[in-house]
Formats: structure tokens, C-alpha cells, sequence
């Protein structure tokens, strides 16, 4: 082998080794979901409202965001779960507060007013202001009883019904419940890219991936 092979072969080598090194690393914080983030970027300032733009943003910036659902004690009203971490609800919490709003305290209100409204599923004799809006289902109760209900389906006939800052549920398998909020950006099919927490918070193209069960938005149009 000649000297000038042996180097071809050092830098070929490398420059795989390097390549795997970084597509492990690339991969890693997301493997358990696809990531296909190929879509062009859609100019925000001629795309999205002042409003949409606030949640969007609200959201963007948790990106990388460790998922944590522990239980927690919260200052009220805007209280937060420590910085960096967070459940896949705190994202649409984080991004709504952006925006203006605190569902801390506009859940708790309201599951005080009409208790008889929400999921009695977690034992619970009264209104808990540390945890229910952390709850996907009374997250579901709430934006179906004060913004706007939208239709699920996803064809090319309801894409212009998929608006940034929009919020959607769906059912994974197994029946755990799952929120997100949807970027300013798209696929190269027109499908609304998602910022949610599963393992980190992440802008993925994960619409369709499982069955939606609710779309809001949040304040009303």
C-alpha cells in the first residue's frame, strides 16, 4: 500500500466515523419518533397573526426541554414547573402564557365553577391548582368550553383550518392522552408542523402520526 492510499484510507475513515458519531447524536434526544422536518419555513410576519406569532414563539423557545410530569407545588397565580423541564402540556401552558394567558389560573376558575364539567379520574375531591391544567382531559374540557372547536380531520380540503398556534390532542396507543401546539412551519405536503414533548420538546412532523382527538384554538379567532 502506497502512502498516499494509507491517507485516503485515514481521511475515509474518519470522515465515516465522524458522520456516524454525528447522526447517533442527532438522532438521539428524538429516536422513539420520526423526524421529517423538510417543509419550507413560512415567513411569520406575512403568515401568522401578532397573536399566533406570541405562541409560537412561547412554544419554540422550550424547545429541547427535558419531558417531566412529576407532580409539583406552584406559586398561583403563573405558576411553572423548574426551567427546562416540563410535560407535554406545559408546552401548550408556557406557549398560551406568551400569549397572555394563564391557564393556571383560568382552569382552576373555571373546574371551580363547573366541577361537575371535568374528569373525575384521579381521585380528587376538589379543584387542584398545582396539577389540573397540567392534564391533557381537562385541558380538553376547557378549550372545548372557551375557544374554538375545529374540525380533526387533516385533507387537503381542512389544511387551511390548521392554523399556527392551534392545539391539538390525540390518543396514542395504549389510550394515553397527548397535546401540542402547532409551528409556523409546514411539510412539503402542506401538513402543519407540531412543537410537543415526549422525550424533549421538539418541532416535528407528527400531525397524522396518531389519532387526533381534538382541535382548538385558543383565544377564539
Amino acid at each position: 500500500m502506497t502512502s498516499k492510499q494509507a491517507t485516503y484510507i485515514l481521511v475515509l475513515t474518519a470522515l465515516l466515523t465522524g458522520g456516524v458519531v454525528l447522526l447517533r447524536h442527532s438522532l438521539a434526544p428524538h429516536r422513539l419518533l420520526p423526524v421529517s422536518v423538510t417543509g419550507p419555513t413560512l415567513p411569520p410576519e406575512t403568515l401568522m397573526t401578532p397573536t399566533q406569532a406570541k405562541l409560537v414563539a412561547g412554544a419554540a423557545a422550550q424547545i429541547g426541554d427535558l419531558y417531566d410530569a412529576s407532580y409539583c407545588t406552584l406559586s398561583y397565580p403563573n405558576g411553572d414547573p423548574p426551567t427546562g423541564r416540563g410535560a407535554c402540556t406545559d408546552v401548550v401552558i408556557r406557549s398560551l402564557r406568551a400569549g397572555g394567558h394563564d391557564l393556571q389560573s383560568e382552569v382552576h376558575e373555571d373546574m371551580r365553577r363547573h366541577w361537575d364539567r371535568y374528569p373525575h379520574k384521579w381521585g380528587l375531591a376538589r379543584p387542584d391548582p398545582n396539577i389540573d391544567h397540567r392534564r391533557v382531559p381537562n385541558l380538553t374540557v376547557f378549550f372545548a368550553n372557551h375557544g374554538q372547536t375545529l374540525p380533526v380531520e387533516v385533507s387537503t380540503k381542512t389544511l387551511p383550518t390548521w392554523q399556527p398556534g392551534d392545539i391539538v390532542t390525540w390518543k396514542l396507543p395504549g389510550g394515553a392522552d397527548h397535546i401540542g401546539l402547532l409551528s409556523g412551519r409546514r411539510n412539503l405536503q402542506g401538513v402543519p408542523l407540531v412543537i410537543h414533548n415526549m422525550s424533549r420538546t421538539a418541532e416535528q412532523d407528527v400531525l397524522t402520526l396518531w389519532p387526533i382527538a381534538g382541535h382548538y384554538r385558543y383565544p377564539k379567532a
